[in-house]
């Protein structure tokens, strides 16, 4: 009996693994912060000083401008309860939010959070980033939409694969030195996808980030923000304490 217990934690354990054998990254803490312990944390960005959060749950959704010293919310607009925030980005003067099933974005004014316009999309919507040049977002499958950011209309689709697998449950975005950085649901992994051909070239393994104590009362990982004037990059997830600056490290 006692085999077959450990022989079904390890399946267990394995399923929740990434697919493909690629290189697996570690961590280093530079700096902890405070983050709100009830945001469910959709979407994260970090531009001009501040954190620019998207937090979900019916009633609860919400954009957010945030000092990342204090963790104090300066400004906040909340969604109708109706609505399941999700990611976020900052294009240019426009912060755009994705919604879970609702199958729209709303856009804001990124100064002033007074809203703009909303687009439509099918399917679900889960993770946004850019790159510069296009909206890059995630539906929760293994293929990651390449948007035009005035319009929304689909340009191209990146097919995400790990050693040839489709990588599924691709969720909140980053983009990041010509990569893009996508959680992974569920798992404490971060996959790093290369954009012009969709495969993962790594992982980043961030397990360990809390104690467990602290993950007896949160949600999972989400939420990855880079500031590419200082290269420092920072995560967190869904109602946790803290919210953290790391250095990507060899394992």
């Amino acid at each position: 009996m006692r085999l077959f217990v450990i022989f079904i934690a390890a399946l267990m354990l394995a399923s929740q693994q990434p697919p493909g054998r690629l290189p697996v990254y570690s961590y280093r803490v530079v700096r902890t912060y405070p983050h709100d312990s009830k945001a469910f944390t959709q979407g994260l960005q970090y531009v001009d000083g501040f954190l620019y959060e998207g937090t979900g749950l019916n009633g609860s959704s919400s954009i957010r401008k945030v000092k990342l010293e204090t963790g104090e919310v300066v400004q906040r607009r909340d969604l109708a309860r109706a609505y399941f925030g999700e990611g976020i980005t900052v294009w240019k003067t426009d912060l755009i939010q994705l919604t879970w099933q609702s199958q729209v974005a709303f856009v804001y004014d990124s100064k002033t959070f007074a809203p703009r316009r909303t687009f439509k999309y099918k399917g679900e919507g889960w993770g946004l980033t850019h790159d510069g040049t296009n909206l890059i977002m995630s539906d929760g499958t293994d293929e990651l939409r390449v948007l035009d950011p005035a319009t929304f209309a689909e340009r191209r689709r990146i097919k995400v694969t790990a050693v040839g697998t489709p990588l599924g449950n691709l969720n909140e975005l980053e983009y990041m030195k010509g990569e893009i950085l996508a959680n992974v649901w569920t798992t404490d992994s971060v996959a790093r996808v290369a954009p012009a051909t969709g495969r993962v070239t790594g992982y980043i393994d961030l397990a360990g980030l809390l104690t467990g104590s602290e993950k007896a009362s949160v949600d999972v990982l989400n939420g990855i923000a880079y500031d590419d004037k200082n290269d420092r990059l920072f995560v967190t997830g869904k109602l946790w304490p803290k919210l953290f600056e790391i250095k990507i490290t060899q394992k």
